[in-house]
């Protein structure tokens, strides 16, 4: 690893937390249900803090955002070690905006009194629906009541930014039966909301069994009712998947979707460093085993970093500023911008002077859109 000394560029750190009590059928996530080998990852990840503290030393860490998996599911005393060492070792801003990603089952008084003290700003719950029955079929282990005694607990304990994830498009799942979900988390005043419409995944359990699930007009028509609803109660809609109260957007994901530096540790985790993209094997006793084992290395080109800017600004509702591709990119962003013109008209589309984005309607159809613009300038030559 090579020292980066850039002064006080900021950084977001994702650190993988790759354990869960049991994997639910859906997800595709890189975890494992070993809990044996809590104990020597945490030693590996708390390694690669110390060894990455240094290299990215003349960063200054803005956000940090512990994923899974389940972190919850480690305990106050690993938690509080891994989040101790990320400040000891990184140097951080005095707001950075710090999540732990946190299931009902597993976040309890000793937990949270721990996350407090470590600083972190955000909690992430797992929720996913409010009905057992919908729970229990993708193979969450908690219950509703749990989920909103955790989120009382933690408000009790002083956290004012928590985020609530659901899911829509389950087997057997209605419109009405989703909004009764999003009615009843709305009930816990979250803060942000994050909602996902499932995908089935062709090597997890549910993937493999194949369920039926709301055919792609009910899905459809369900999202466009969940935006209208979240609105309603005051929610920007900032990406496609996401909902948040103002000044609640999740500063971490933002990055993803600006093309900022960010630095994720343990397996599976990916990175974006100085124009590089690098990640780390899915696998644990490699990680453990001290085999920094990247894979997908390497140097972005220009061409390729505009197509991306593309595709995840387009992600978000403030859209594309073909301005400041221009000013990044040093291209000419006509190909573009005709490209966008020759999809209004159909309301999917909108702009204003040179920003471009997707309606609520086009985020729908937000693949092929992207997918259109993204090949309409990939044969121009740079300016």
């Amino acid at each position: 690893m090579s020292k980066f000394s850039y002064k006080n560029r900021p950084l977001g750190l994702y650190l993988h937390i790759p354990f869960c009590v049991s994997k639910c059928g859906y997800c595709d996530f890189y975890s494992v249900t070993d809990q044996t080998l809590v104990k020597h990852y945490v030693t590996a990840l708390l390694t690669h803090i110390r060894e990455y503290g240094r290299t990215c030393g003349g960063y200054t860490v803005d956000t940090v955002y512990l994923g899974g998996g389940t972190p919850t599911c480690l305990g106050a005393k690993f938690l509080g070690r891994i989040l101790q060492e990320v400040r000891n070792k990184f140097r951080l801003a005095d707001d950075a905006e710090i999540t732990v990603e946190c299931n009902p089952e597993s976040t309890n008084k000793k937990v949270l009194e721990m996350l407090k003290k470590q600083g972190v700003t955000r909690l992430s719950f797992g929720v996913q629906s409010a009905h057992e029955d919908e729970l229990r079929a993708i193979g969450r282990i908690h219950t509703f009541q749990q989920a909103a005694d955790a989120v009382a607990l933690a408000k009790a304990k002083g956290f004012a930014n928590i985020s609530l994830d659901l899911m829509y498009g389950l087997p057997g799942q209605t419109q009405a039966r989703f909004l009764e979900s999003v009615e009843r988390c709305l009930a816990l005043d979250p803060q942000h909301l994050s909602c996902y419409g499932l995908k089935l995944e062709p090597g997890t359990p549910m993937g493999r069994a194949d369920p039926v699930l709301p055919d792609d007009d009910a899905q459809a028509d369900t999202y466009l009712a969940l935006c209208d609803v979240l609105r309603e109660r005051g929610f920007e809609h900032y990406e496609i998947s996401n909902f948040a109260r103002p000044g609640y957007r999740s500063r971490h994901n933002m990055k993803y979707w600006d093309l900022s530096e960010y630095l994720g540790l343990g397996p599976g985790a990916h990175s974006f460093l100085n124009g590089r993209r690098f990640a780390f094997s899915r696998d644990i006793k490699a990680y453990i085993g001290g085999e920094d084992i990247l894979r997908d290395e390497e140097e972005v080109a220009s061409f390729q970093r505009q197509g991306e800017y593309l595709m995840v600004r387009l992600r978000t509702a403030d859209g594309v500023d073909l301005l400041d591709l221009e000013k990044r990119y040093g291209i000419d962003s006509t190909p573009y911008e005709e490209a966008f013109r020759s999809l209004m008209g159909n309301g999917l589309i909108a702009h204003q002077g040179m920003r471009w984005w997707l309606t609520e309607k086009g985020f729908l159809v937000s693949n092929s859109i992207i997918n259109r613009v993204v090949e309409a300038g990939q044969s121009q030559p740079a300016l």
